[in-house]
């Protein structure tokens, strides 16, 4: 009979005792001594009515084996724990590849939420719509002169070639490039220049589909009006910013060298649009994309020494387009720009309010031009111009700007002081041609 090795007592059938060297034999009926024989029910344990003890009797045990019972239960739970833990490590082990296997898919094919192209077009009076209009007529300006290099900005004022921009950009140079917004470049020649009013005009030849910007009118301009400014801030072509006019009417001064030439006076547009070395020249826009003005200066922050910082805080100063466009007219048809005048030499040290018509002019001659503007009003020397048009004058230099911002032969009334009274004369602008 062959051993069970499972230990489980309902399956387990009892071994028969065999004989010391006795051969085995078929099983069948044993009779067993009296003493060993088990009494039938109800007897009285003597071996009469006995009936013998057969182990091969099915239910000959009438109790069962209660330790191999515990013992196999105990079995039963180890293997089913170890079961359930074999199962619980395969199918952690088995979900965990799947989690790394979803990730790595859902992660090639990650895509975020994102809103379709817009395609259309901006409204033409926003940033962009006049980005778009205006970045065709617009170039930068690489000047090379002797052993020195720059950058600045112009944009197209006609057909035939014509670029405005800065005096001080291509003051001293032998080679102008120009690059238009689509990358390609040309060579330009100047026309004219003038330092006085920080103006010059520079021509491309052989060049089609040029896009001139359209002309403004500065005198509509309003403080606090929309403005865009274009140009190359440190040699970055076609950038782009924004702001509003902050001011009309300021009266700087910009350049000049040491002996105090070169200076130029401007009646300036003010704006708070960020404009940086290299955007010089450069085109002030409106809301209709009009070029209003010709960005000319930047203020820098003070710094501790006697530099200043080059960078925008947003104090900017435009050329008015039209004393632009008359400027422009003339260098185009002649060279040079004429200036005017009143006729007289004022005394730039004066540290009153007002601008004092000096004692004598350079070398000696008269400080009111003989036959001139002022001499015809009847201004004398030590008088103190004090309003121009009724707007007030602090200086010689805001004297200078304010009649600049005229053309000759223009109407001029002037408030001055003599002896303590104020009086007011009226003259006609005249002519001088500029540097």
């Amino acid at each position: 009979m062959p051993a069970v090795s499972d230990g489980h007592p309902a399956d387990a059938r009892p071994v028969p005792p065999a004989a010391s060297e006795e051969p085995s034999v078929e099983p069948g009926p044993v009779v067993l001594p009296a003493q060993d024989a088990a009494p039938a029910e109800g007897g009285s344990g003597s071996g009469a009515g006995q009936r013998a003890y057969d182990p091969w009797q099915a239910g000959a045990f009438s109790m069962p084996d209660q330790g191999a019972a515990a013992r196999g239960t105990v079995v039963r739970l180890r293997h089913a724990v170890a079961l359930g833990l074999g199962i619980a490590l395969l199918a952690g082990g088995v979900g965990g590849w799947l989690g790394v296997l979803a990730e790595r898919r859902s992660s090639t094919r990650l895509e975020l939420p994102q809103a379709a192209a817009e395609n259309r077009d901006r409204a033409p009076d926003s940033v962009a719509g006049i980005a778009a209009a205006a970045l065709p007529g617009v170039v930068t300006l690489h000047v090379r002169g002797s052993g020195s290099g720059g950058t600045g900005t112009g944009f197209v004022l006609d057909g035939q070639g014509h670029i405005l921009t800065n005096h001080h950009v291509v003051a001293g140079a032998k080679d102008v490039t120009v690059t238009f917004s689509t990358g390609e470049s040309t060579t330009a020649s100047v026309v004219g220049r003038d330092s006085g009013y920080d103006l010059a005009v520079v021509r491309v030849s052989g060049v089609r589909g040029l896009k001139p910007l359209t002309l403004g009118n500065s005198d509509g301009v309003r403080v606090g009006d929309p403005v865009v400014a274009i140009g190359a801030p440190f040699d970055l072509s076609n950038t782009v910013t924004a702001g509003i006019i902050s001011a009309t009417g300021r009266p700087i001064t910009a350049g000049g060298d040491k002996d105090g030439s070169d200076i130029s006076y401007v009646d300036a547009l003010q704006t708070d649009a960020p404009i940086n070395p290299g955007n010089s020249g450069g085109p002030l826009l409106d809301a209709q994309a009009r070029v209003i003005g010709i960005n000319s200066a930047i203020r820098g922050a003070e710094k501790t020494g006697s530099d200043r910082q080059s960078g925008s805080i947003g104090l900017g100063f435009a050329i008015p387009v039209n004393q632009g466009k008359r400027v422009a007219e003339e260098l185009i048809r002649t060279g040079r720009a004429t200036h005017p005048v009143i006729g007289v030499t004022l005394d730039m040290q004066y540290p009153g309010a007002g601008a004092r018509v000096g004692a004598q002019g350079e070398g000696g001659r008269p400080a009111v031009t003989p036959g001139g503007p002022a001499a015809r009003a009847g201004i004398r020397p030590g008088d103190v111009i004090t309003k121009v048009d009724g707007v007030r004058v602090h200086g010689g230099d805001e004297l200078i700007v304010k009649v600049r911002a005229r053309r000759p032969g223009d109407p001029l009334r002037l408030t001055l002081l003599r002896d303590g009274r104020e009086q007011t004369v009226r003259l006609v602008l005249g002519s001088a041609e500029g540097s």
